[in-house]
């Protein structure tokens, strides 16, 4: 029996299979049951690489001292975000002070027109150069002559007190020798557009003398259509296209009246143009543009100072590793 067992284990410790047993746990966590031999070599081999040397043998190895941490603050880097905000104070000072110099213009410029006011009206001659005509814009002139009113042209819509009408533009025929000019009677309103409606005195024949401001040629802005003078529909006095449509010389008049509040209510009704008063109507808002560009540029650069001389606090922050890490 003693024997028989001994054989017995003798031929289980000959046939067993011995099983390979790793020395650390690193590679009982890493390994899996069907890994290959290979890759259990070479885990070895690393295994008694770093059990055998320091990690500062490794010619791969980085330390910390030799690649310290840096530490930066965020928000130090501006984008083109402050370029932008650092050309806003610049070119507004630059329009507020080119504002500063059409101020001074349009001074100028209101202060000789309503010196020509004052002057007593000049006749027109017979022939008129319209080239001259910028040089005696706001001259009041007088004018004798007949309307056509069979040539008369509605320019509008045009607005006054709030109600929708049109301005009347009448050819004005003079005496014989004398070249026709375009009178701009005044106003109408809408309800009054066609001849027909009037009443007595808007469209009287005979020779008048009308008394107005020579004014040059109107500047059509990119928002007004154009003229349809096929259809009738003037939108803005053209007056090279209304004198050549009217056989006229390109000499634009616009009467003048004494403003009168019953005079206007009468000849509102009654469809009689109510003409303009003699006086300067250039709008000179360039204050308000100094003003404006001025503290925009104030503004924007309080804003740009903050923003650069802005502190961080620590929440802001951080440290940011050596990029070779």
């Amino acid at each position: 029996m003693r024997s028989l067992l001994s054989v017995l284990s003798r031929t289980t410790t000959t046939t067993s299979i011995p099983a390979w047993r790793p020395t650390t746990s690193f590679i009982l966590r890493g390994s899996k049951p069907d890994i290959c031999t290979r890759c259990l070599l070479r885990r070895q081999q690393q295994l008694r690489f770093y059990n055998n040397n320091q990690f500062s043998d490794d010619q791969r190895w980085l330390s910390v001292v030799d690649h310290p941490a840096q530490v930066v603050r965020t928000g130090r880097k501006h984008g083109p975000g402050l370029i932008i905000l650092a050309l806003i104070p610049i070119i507004s000072f630059a329009l507020g002070t080119w504002q500063i110099q059409r101020l001074e213009w349009k001074t100028n410029l209101i202060a000789k027109y309503e010196d020509r006011l004052v002057k007593p009206p000049l006749p027109l001659p017979p022939q008129i150069d319209p080239s001259v005509v910028p040089e005696f814009d706001y001259r009041r002139v007088t004018a004798t002559g007949t309307f056509r009113h069979d040539q008369e042209m509605l320019v509008g819509p045009r607005m006054r007190d709030g109600q929708d009408g049109f301005f009347v533009v009448t050819p004005l025929e003079r005496g014989e020798g004398e070249s026709t000019i375009l009178v701009n009677r005044g106003w109408i309103s809408r309800k009054m557009k066609e001849q027909r409606d009037r009443g007595v005195g808007a469209c009287a024949g005979g020779e008048v003398v009308v008394e107005g401001l020579l004014r040059e040629p109107w500047k059509k802005n990119m928002f007004t259509p154009e003229n349809k003078p096929e259809e009738g529909k003037f939108y803005f006095p053209d007056i090279e296209q209304m004198a050549d449509l009217t056989g006229s010389q390109a000499v634009w008049i616009e009467e003048t009246m004494v403003q009168d509040l019953v005079e206007a209510y009468d000849r509102e009704a009654k469809g009689i143009p109510i003409g303009r008063a003699a006086e300067v109507n250039l709008k000179n808002n360039h204050s308000q543009y100094i003003f404006t560009w001025y503290g925009l540029s104030l503004a924007t650069s309080i804003m740009l100072w903050m923003i650069i001389r802005k502190r961080p606090n620590e929440a802001t922050r951080r440290v940011r590793q050596n990029r070779n890490w």
